[in-house]
């Protein structure tokens, strides 16, 4: 089964947060300039919003269940270990693959179930909204970057060549 463009748009927005980590060392990934989150905890976070969506809400498993109360939206500004949370968020991504290769146009449309009823949004539009989500905090972890004074930084887009939009459900 052909991987949905989608889906390959979340891979590609997930390798642009690395590629903004690039040569980031523990100390400045803890280093918190209020009111933003430091970068650890913007890891973790993604991370978590992965394995609620993917893991959680399609599955009904988690890797990391006492994950949200560390990096929850909501929860008190914390600093977790970069290490730790560049390894789960890992391994959630790996897991949410599994399950984001099972999509289908079809399933792209159906709403999952929370707490026995249907979410707000389907499938579909978590998958936008999870692509976005990245986006937001990329930017924030660039802008966190460049107010410690690293430099050089990544200043466009990567190349999304592999990436390229197509209409049809099959890879190009």
């Amino acid at each position: 089964m052909a991987t949905l463009h989608l889906v390959r748009q979340l891979r590609f927005t997930r390798s642009e947060l690395m590629r903004c980590l690039e040569g980031l060392g523990e100390e400045d990934a803890l280093k918190r300039l209020p009111p933003m989150n430091c970068i650890s905890w913007m890891v973790g976070h993604l991370a978590n919003q992965e394995q609620y969506l993917w893991l959680w809400i399609a599955q009904g498993k988690a890797l990391y269940p006492e994950l949200y109360r560390l990096v929850g939206y909501g929860q008190p500004a914390s600093q977790p270990p970069y290490g730790e949370m560049r390894k789960v968020w890992q391994e959630i991504t790996a897991a949410a693959d599994e399950y984001l290769d099972t999509l289908t146009p079809e399933k792209l449309d159906a709403f999952f179930n929370e707490e026995g009823r249907p979410m707000r949004e389907n499938i579909g539009t978590l998958l936008q909204r999870n692509i976005f989500h990245y986006w937001f905090h990329t930017g924030e972890a660039f802008a966190v970057r460049q107010l410690l004074g690293h430099a050089p930084l990544p200043e466009f887009v990567g190349d999304m060549s592999a990436v390229i939009y197509s209409s049809r459900v099959s890879e190009i």
